[in-house]
């Protein structure tokens, strides 16, 4: 259990205070609320980048590291978008339901393509992109740009952005694993089994 590690238990732990909070403002209006989900929210986000910055510089990387960070940050960036994709009004804008389908929908197909070739080929090779990284920082700003409650017209750029960025991004993944399926020594032999 590296302190790396240990940031991102961290960060899985404020997530379900986020929720709450979230929940709490839209129901009594009270603007303690919203500023603490924010302060959560903006908080669990920089704690991404300090237990990214403990792994590499004092190299504790680790498998648990590698399958928790991720999962962090999936389980923060969906429950802020599904959160504000209800009807919050008055208090929030509400995000488009397809923006949240994008969203869900391409973590789910990553979530099964791992499970495929984990299956198929033991531990797949996960290259990480920059426009996935771009994609991130922009589901990110989407979310805190409606709780920090900024003006509408630049928020519907971002999430144009966010979800082209969120799109792309799996489409390079799913073509990644398929290169790597194609190449695998396992996907060979059970093709000429069947000629």
């Amino acid at each position: 259990m590296t302190t790396a590690n240990k940031v991102t238990i961290f960060r899985i732990l404020l997530i379900p205070f986020f929720v709450v909070e979230v929940l709490y403002y839209v129901r009594e209006g009270w603007e303690l609320h919203r500023w603490l989900a924010l302060a959560t929210f903006l908080f669990a986000s920089i704690c991404d980048g300090v237990d990214g910055y403990i792994a590499r510089r004092y190299q504790q990387r680790s498998e648990l590291g590698a399958l928790l960070d991720p999962l962090a940050d999936k389980l923060l960036l969906v429950s802020g978008v599904v959160l504000l994709s209800f009807d919050n009004a008055p208090y929030l804008v509400r995000l488009p339901l397809w923006f949240t389908g994008i969203i869900i929908g391409r973590d789910v197909l990553l979530l099964v393509g791992l499970i495929v070739m984990h299956l198929t080929m033991g531990k797949p090779v996960i290259r990480p992109r920059w426009v996935g990284k771009t994609a991130t920082v922009l589901q990110m700003a989407t979310i805190m740009w409606v709780f920090l409650k900024l003006p509408e017209p630049w928020l519907w750029g971002l999430t144009l952005g966010a979800a082209g960025c969120t799109a792309i991004s799996g489409l390079l993944y799913v073509l990644d694993g398929v290169r790597q399926l194609s190449a695998h020594p396992a996907s060979s032999a059970g093709s000429a089994g069947f000629v």
